[in-house]
């Protein structure tokens, strides 16, 4: 029932609503389409939230919050949170927990329950609810039931919290929830699923996004994220249809005993409350700590190490999350213990605030590994904790981000190449250019001490589309199968599984009965193979261009398992830390560093080449905001598909550089959200501007299907010399850099 007071304030709310979007049409920020849809959603939602009483049950500032919005005359923030529900992607939901920074402060300091706007469109306690509520019956559902979950956290603001009502929730349920007591990285929670034998995990983060965003990423019971098929039918038959009313808490200490563990170390956590059940904890970190160790190619490296005269120097920078105790851990255990974790300006505390990344109102800034203005960053906090001198002992500098999952490597430049990185002594090397090398090194060290590749014929390795092709080059050489998909760890899991279920007839092409009237439809997950003509069984690697990398091994013994051999079945920037510290390590005893090893062994090689890699976002933090930023992501897409309808009639230059071939990658995943229609198909996998025959030079445009940004992605190609390499990387970085200026211009989608 809707008070009084709520009735007046809401008919003030629907007059002001109305007069924002009538007014945003006239002036051509939104669309008729977006304008329908906030006309048909927005007052209704809103209505059914301040009617709801179990609102008031749950969280008794939530309504106002509301009203306060209403009295203030917040018309479009209201709109943005009311408009929607929030967008279901294919590892969960991630969104703005609030749109201005006094709102996140205040939760920061008093908890979730503060009177600041909050809707159906926003990260708060009822949409986490209803969310789980939807995967817990869906769980109950199957045969057999879901009996047990994983449920950790990373340091968001109040992420444990809001993990602890889900866990709550999950007991009320009749779950056995198995609880991390302190943030994790998720792969320790993509790693204790499988291991306990838990049928989901859930970790509540927005992974590398600013500050006002959190998220919850759901998990299968091997670890990988759920198969499109199981995903859309959880969220259409479940969460979709949850309502407030099937919200039920049970408190950790009225739980059964048997029916509520904690996972962290060997000793409890101080401060943190196991409501007298300190018994009931399991040493993850030790399980996933041993686990790592086993894919180490120098078994005695720790011994090397403390032996050595002059041993591997690493920076560390956790960037305010939950790598900060497990890196320092995992390369402790081999000996490399040369660790300078950066603390300068809290970035290795648990701050969800993420104060190193403070920046003007409007434009903040992410803590991602893979950005060079985080590598920056990184740097300067070194030196201003440590000093010149002591950067100068650095050999790499690692960072990840605030859930680990990601990871980024600063290298040291050879004093002949710096004119090259802008005259700098340090530079981010691309996840292109990482997994790149770390492939190498693995292969070339099973060559040195077996005399070959073994069994090639069995072995293949996954890459996202938009990752460097060097890559499959190399992989090619030495017989080894590609697998390319389309972008996230969910499309490269669901491939390496269907190679190993024997599918090695993977084509890239259309989907079977789902070709619509518009146009055609590509496969949902795969985009082109090589040298799967053959059985193949093992990865030996599965990797992305954002930063994400696992290694998934043979056919697992069940489906409930990692791969046999295999880590985990998403992204794990821990493990990506420990290997690429392993072959920093190798490099420096050999008297040469990661730039070197990349320029003389890819690079000169012959079969791969010269492949340089360019990408940014757009804009290049966050995303276009609310409903005026979904015109602004459609407009830029529909002057991108323009640019492609040029370049099939054999007229469009970019940088001058004439385009030869372009094509639409396309799978339909979004059209729930934006249909398809005759004049727009939303190409969801990105537009491909070929600049060759040969298909080694092009440039690629593709849109976030739940979110209002894009992503640009440049690949160019050279054979080098020895002797012209160095020349031949500055051309093609000036080359990269002139293309991504003029798709900017044309597109006109201006970096901030």
């Amino acid at each position: 029932m809707i008070t009084d007071q709520a009735a007046d304030l809401l008919k003030r709310a629907e007059q002001g609503i109305m007069e924002y979007l009538n007014e945003a049409r006239a002036a051509g920020r939104i669309d008729e389409v977006l304008y329908n849809t906030a006309v048909a959603n927005t007052v209704p939602n809103l209505k059914a939230w301040l009617a709801d009483p179990n609102i008031d049950r749950i969280s008794k500032n939530l309504k106002e919050g509301i009203y306060r919005t209403i009295e203030a005359e917040k018309w479009e923030d209201l709109v943005n949170a009311y408009r929607q529900n929030l967008r279901f992607g294919t590892g969960g939901i991630r969104g703005m927990m609030a749109f201005d920074r006094e709102s996140i402060r205040m939760m920061y300091e008093h908890g979730i329950d503060v009177p600041i706007l909050k809707g159906p469109n926003t990260i708060n306690e009822i949409v986490f609810l209803k969310t789980s509520v939807g995967v817990a019956q869906f769980g109950k559902d199957q045969d057999p039931a879901f009996e047990r979950i994983v449920i950790g956290y990373d340091s968001r603001v109040r992420g444990q919290d809001f993990a602890r009502m889900i866990a709550e929730l999950f007991l009320a349920y009749g779950y056995t929830v198995y609880f991390f007591d302190e943030p994790c990285p998720y792969p320790e929670v993509t790693f204790a699923i499988p291991h306990l034998k838990a049928d989901v995990g859930i970790l509540i983060s927005a992974s590398h996004n600013d500050y006002r965003y959190n998220g919850y990423k759901l998990s299968s019971a091997n670890g990988s994220q759920f198969d499109p098929k199981e995903r859309n039918e959880m969220y259409n038959d479940y969460i979709a249809t949850a309502t407030t009313d099937g919200i039920k808490l049970l408190p950790f200490d009225q739980a059964p005993a048997d029916k509520l563990y904690f996972l962290g170390g060997a000793e409890p956590v101080e401060g943190f409350d196991y409501g007298g059940r300190e018994a009931n904890l399991i040493n993850i970190h030790a399980r996933h700590q041993a686990h790592v160790k086993t894919f180490l190619m120098t078994p005695d490296l720790a011994e090397r190490q403390a032996a050595s005269d002059d041993p591997l120097q690493i920076a560390y920078c956790a960037f305010h999350g939950a790598g900060r105790k497990a890196v320092p851990r995992l390369l402790a255990d081999v000996g490399l213990t040369h660790v300078r974790a950066i603390h300068h300006n809290g970035l290795n505390d648990l701050n969800g605030l993420f104060p190193s990344f403070k920046s003007d109102p409007g434009e903040e800034q992410q803590p991602d590994p893979g950005d060079p203005r985080a590598a920056e960053i990184a740097v300067g906090a070194f030196k201003a904790e440590y000093g010149e001198e002591a950067w100068e002992e650095i050999d790499i500098l690692i960072g990840t981000d605030p859930d680990a999952d990601r990871c980024g490597v600063v290298v040291k430049v050879p004093e002949n190449q710096r004119h090259v990185y802008g005259g700098k002594d340090y530079y981010l090397m691309p996840a292109d250019d990482l997994w790149t090398l770390l492939i190498w090194y693995r292969l070339y060290r099973e060559i040195e001490k077996h005399g070959a590749v073994q069994e090639p014929e069995k072995r293949f390795l996954t890459l996202s589309h938009t990752t460097s092709e060097a890559i499959a080059a190399l992989a090619r050489k030495h017989g080894i199968g590609v697998v390319k998909t389309w972008v996230g760890f969910a499309a490269l899991s669901a491939a390496t599984r269907d190679v190993w279920e024997g599918k090695h007839d993977l084509i890239a092409g259309l989907v079977e009965g789902r070709n619509d009237e518009f146009v055609d439809l590509c496969h949902p997950f795969v985009c082109t193979t090589e040298g799967l003509d053959a059985r193949r069984s093992f990865n030996i690697g599965a990797m992305e261009q954002s930063n994400g990398f696992s290694l998934l091994g043979g056919p697992p013994k069940d489906k409930r398992s990692l791969g046999t051999g295999g880590h985990v079945r998403d992204k794990d920037g821990t493990f990506a830390a420990f290997l690429m510290a392993e072959v920093a390590a190798w490099a420096k005893e050999n008297g040469t560093n990661l730039i070197e090893l990349l320029d003389k062994h890819v690079y000169l090689d012959p079969d791969v080449g010269l492949y340089m890699t360019f990408y940014e976002p757009d804009p290049l933090d966050g995303e276009y905001p609310g409903i005026e930023g979904d015109r602004i992501k459609l407009a830029i897409l529909r002057r991108a598909l323009g640019l492609f309808q040029f370049a099939l009639a054999g007229d469009l230059e970019i940088a001058g550089m004439p385009v030869k071939s372009a094509t639409i990658y396309r799978t339909g995943k979004y059209d729930a959200i934006y249909p398809a229609t005759w004049h727009f198909q939303f190409p969801d996998e990105g537009i491909r501007f070929y600049f060759d025959d040969e298909q080694r030079n092009h440039l690629t445009i593709r849109p976030s299907g739940t979110g209002n940004s894009l992503r640009f992605h440049i690949q160019l190609h050279t054979f080098p010399t020895a002797d012209t390499l160095i020349e031949d990387k500055l051309a093609l970085k000036q080359k990269g850099e002139a293309l991504m200026d003029a798709l900017r211009e044309m597109l006109r989608a201006p970096r901030g």
